[in-house]
């Protein structure tokens, strides 16, 4: 079972099965949390989403990950 959790306005994190943790900015995954620790996509999607990501990431230094290894995720 996924668990849906908004954290803002067009923010969404879900906790996946395998315990990692993927953002959604409005209905693209982008960023989360693994075993490996924090990731973000190597896609440029919108200023608005980029400031999501920031937000979510805390300062926090994410490793730069292809779309497809978050897609797969999900």
């Amino acid at each position: 079972m996924k668990h849906l959790i908004s954290i803002a306005s067009n923010m969404t994190e879900v906790k996946t099965n395998n315990g990692e943790y993927v953002l959604f900015s409005y209905s693209t995954p982008v960023a989360g949390y693994d075993d490996k620790g924090a990731f973000k996509t190597d896609v440029w999607y919108s200023r608005t989403t980029t400031r999501h990501i920031n937000k979510y990431l805390d300062g926090v230094v994410a490793r730069v990950v292809e779309q497809e290894y978050i897609d797969s995720l999900i």
